[in-house]
Parts: C-alpha cells; sequence; structure tokens
C-alpha cells in the first residue's frame, strides 16, 4: 500500500483554520509590542528634551539631534512596516503554495507508482523428480541394549532439464476501477528431458503454473502431443516412464492474467540450451532485474525481448518483463523556490530602494506583482516545463518594472534592478546550477549599485518619480 500524500512537514499551511488563527495571533502580538516600542521611544525623547532644553543648551542641542533622527525613524517607519507585511505574508502564501505543490507531486508520483504496482506473474522453471532408496543408519534401544539398524529410505532428487525453448506474449491493458496496469499472458513453452541415469525410471514432471495470477485458463502440459491430465486438483506433478539413455519432450501453454510484471524464476536450477523470448505488445516495457536479454528488437508498438543460454548457467533473480514508467525527475524544485521567495523579494527590494525613490504604493504593488508572478508560476508549472513557465512570466515582470521609472533612464535602473533582484535569482532555483546562477544575480545588483552610487554614472536624481 502506498502512504497518502503529504505536505511539507513542520511548514505553516493558511488552509488549516487552526495555523490561520494562530498566525492572526502571532501578527496582532507582533504589532502591538512594535507600537509599544516606538510610542515608548518617544515619550522618552520627549520628556528628556522638555527637561534639558532650558538649563542645559548642549544636552538639549543634542536631544534635538535625536528628535530629528526620531522624526525620520517615523517617517521610514511605515515602509519598514509595509516591507515587512509584505515579507511575512508572503512567506505564508509561499509555505501555503510549497505544501500545496508538494502535495501534488506526491500524489503524481504515488499515482505513478500505483499505475504498475500489484502483484507479479512468476513462472517456476520445471522441475523433473525422481525417488531413490538408498540405506541409511540409525540407533534404538531393544530392552535396554542400544541396537545399530541398518535401513532404507526414499529420497527425492532432480534432473536438470536438457533443453528449454519458451515464448511468451505480453499485452497491457488498463483496470477501468483503480486504472492500474495488468498484463494478459500466453505462455508456450518447449522442453526436453533426458535420463542420463542407469536403474531409475520413473519420474515426475513438475511444472506449476504462474505465481500471482488473477486469472488462468487454458493451462495444459503435453508429452510428445499428448495431453497428461492431473491427477489431483490442484496437484502438478506429471508422473511419466522414461528408460535410460531416452529423450522425453513436453509442451507447456496457458494464459494468464495479472499484475505489471512477468518474470520467469530459473527456481535455483541450471539452465543450458536456453531461450526464452517475450514479446511486449505495448510501449514502455523494458526488462527486469537487471538480467541483459542477448537480443533486444522493436516490433510495432512493442519489444521482443531474446535471452539465450547455450551453456549451462546459473541466474539467481527472476528476469522477465516489466513496464517502465520512466524516471520522474525535478520534483522539489517549486517547494524549495516558493520556501526562499521572501528573501528574493527581499533583495528585489532592497535593490529598488538603493537605486530609486520609492513611494508606499509603488512597493505595495511591487510586492503583489512579485507574489502574483510565483502564484502564476506554481500552478503554470504543472502544465509546462518551470524554466519555460518563468521565461514567459519575466517578460510580463519586466514589462510591469519598466513603469517604476519616469523617465526612460528611471525605466531602465528599474529593469536592471528586477532582472538581478528578481529573474535571474528565480531562475537560479529551478535550473540545475543555482550557485552559478545566483553568484552571477549577486556580482550583477553589486556592479549595479557601485555604478549608481560610488561613480555617479547614471545619475537619477534630476528626473526620478517621487
Amino acid at each position: 500500500m502506498f502512504q497518502s500524500a503529504q505536505g511539507i512537514p513542520g511548514l505553516p499551511d493558511l488552509t488549516h483554520p487552526a495555523e490561520l488563527m494562530k498566525f492572526g495571533g502571532q501578527v496582532l502580538s507582533t504589532f502591538l509590542i512594535i507600537v509599544f516600542l516606538v510610542g515608548a521611544l518617544g515619550i522618552a525623547i520627549a520628556l528628556l528634551n522638555f527637561s534639558l532644553r532650558r538649563d542645559q543648551p548642549e544636552q538639549a542641542l543634542f536631544m534635538g539631534e535625536w528628535v530629528v533622527r526620531y522624526s525620520r525613524l517615523l517617517r521610514s517607519l511605515p515602509h519598514a512596516a509595509l516591507v515587512l507585511i509584505l515579507m511575512v505574508g508572503g512567506f505564508f502564501l509561499s509555505s501555503t503554495l510549497g505544501n500545496r505543490y508538494h502535495h501534488w507531486e506526491q500524489a503524481r508520483v504515488a499515482q505513478v507508482a500505483a499505475s504498475v504496482a500489484g502483484d507479479r506473474l512468476e513462472q517456476p522453471a520445471p522441475q523433473v523428480r525422481y525417488v531413490l532408496k538408498e540405506p541409511y543408519t540409525y540407533t534404538t534401544q531393544v530392552e535396554g541394549k542400544i541396537v545399530k539398524v541398518n535401513d532404507t529410505r526414499e529420497v527425492s532428487r532432480l534432473l536438470t532439464l536438457s533443453e528449454s525453448q519458451v515464448q511468451v506474449k505480453i499485452d497491457q491493458s488498463t483496470d477501468a476501477q483503480d486504472r492500474r496496469a495488468i498484463y494478459r499472458v500466453d505462455y508456450s513453452a518447449d522442453y526436453k528431458v533426458t535420463n542420463p541415469l542407469t536403474d531409475i525410471s520413473n519420474f515426475f514432471f513438475e511444472v506449476p503454473p504462474p505465481a500471482g495470477y488473477s486469472l488462468l485458463q487454458s493451462y495444459k502440459v503435453e508429452r510428445d502431443g499428448t495431453r497428461l491430465q492431473q491427477a489431483n486438483p490442484g496437484d502438478y506433478g506429471f508422473p511419466f516412464r522414461l528408460e535410460p539413455g531416452q529423450v522425453a519432450s513436453f509442451k507447456v501453454s496457458y494464459k494468464a492474467q495479472g499484475g505489471p510484471r512477468w518474470v520467469y524464476s530459473a527456481t535455483g536450477q541450471l539452465l543450458s540450451n536456453f531461450r526464452l523470448t517475450a514479446l511486449a505488445n505495448f510501449p514502455g516495457a523494458d526488462f527486469a532485474s537487471g538480467i541483459i536479454p542477448t537480443e533486444s528488437k522493436v516490433e510495432g508498438q512493442g519489444t521482443r525481448f531474446t535471452w539465450v543460454f547455450d551453456d549451462n548457467v546459473s541466474v539467481q533473480n527472476p528476469f522477465g518483463v516489466f513496464t517502465s514508467t520512466g524516471p520522474i525527475r525535478n520534483t522539489g524544485i517549486l517547494p524549495r523556490l516558493l520556501l526562499l521567495a521572501p528573501a528574493v523579494f527581499l533583495w528585489w527590494i532592497l535593490l529598488l530602494y538603493m537605486s530609486l525613490p520609492m513611494s508606499l504604493r509603488n512597493v505595495a504593488i511591487a510586492g503583489g506583482i512579485f507574489f502574483a508572478c510565483l502564484l502564476t508560476l506554481t500552478y503554470l508549472s504543472r502544465l509546462i516545463d518551470v524554466k519555460v513557465a518563468w521565461t514567459l512570466i519575466s517578460i510580463v515582470l519586466l514589462a510591469l518594472a519598466w513603469g517604476l521609472g519616469s523617465n526612460r533612464r528611471a525605466s531602465l535602473a528599474a529593469v536592471i534592478c528586477t532582472i538581478a533582484g528578481a529573474v535571474v535569482p528565480v531562475l537560479g532555483l529551478v535550473v540545475p546550477y543555482t550557485g552559478l546562477t545566483l553568484s552571477v544575480a549577486a556580482l550583477l545588483g553589486a556592479v549595479w549599485l557601485a555604478v549608481r552610487h560610488w561613480y555617479g554614472w547614471y545619475d537619477l536624481r534630476a528626473d526620478a518619480r517621487v
């Protein structure tokens, strides 16, 4: 049984009412603490300024500087509060989306795994058994004396098949109830048995049907064209007589239905003059257990696998055919990106603040656009490749970022900040070379700020929007 898909443990999810109420309580308590601290600082500065401004002019001047700094703090406080609100809200939104996407990825993996899950059809190689009597000695007690007794007992031994020619045709269908793959197998095999013994002529040809079937029909065993009958229901051991040095031919055939894997098990025997041909009449078939076939050839929509062992060989694992679903790659990329999204947003906003005059309205709109792009990326990546999706979204993001500037130079600065602070970092989190891409983004942002502030090559003061 496959476990049900779960979200990422320990991450908040705003779709859960208990976590939503807890988040609201934490936000309210944090807001009250900040208001109390800012108000207490203002009251303290006001009292000190009032008490010192008459008697000590120098200290009053010092307190006046603190009053100016406090007023600047109050003016910048709305910006800091807005950025903090956007980051905290964005974190909970991103963690919720990360949980949803992780849940969807797990469900997709479980669905693919369930489609090829189930019992396998395992056909054991036939065994040729004979019984012989061998002497053995044991001791017993008779009238208080230890007596040594010589006796005989029956012991089962096995003959090795002298030749095996197996042909299997496998068709695949889908269960309408749970959408699982089902194999329909048409099995036909010819075996030869040679009697190398000089004093044994009675044998049992034991050939059970495949294990794990849900339907078995037309099962029959023939010797030299004559069908052998079962002595008892469920007993698949067929007695036959074979003189020393003689050869007997057997044919086994049946049609079975079962799970999406068919394998042939040597049951610990040596295989010699062995040939197995399995025609998987459906796409996506591959050989099982790592036993590489001698030949594999595409036929129509399926593949024909052939194993040939002319000399004796020992095969420990059952080998055959199964339905390959292909590896499920690139899982966990979007959840990782969504968890780091608030940090990317902070880097982008800092670049904008250090490059352009930003109003509260512009910051709010920029934050909404950024997280809306991530929301779009989360669901668009289910339909197309995530890199292609982000490329398309980046074009929209850059076009909108152009509006942050009041003229061409300011708009170009906003686009450069967006590329270094948002487009490239997000792209770096969805491509294999994450470290290199993030390093390029950081270098681009640092070079831009140095050019903007240290060298004065890109002055926007005269034209920037206030």
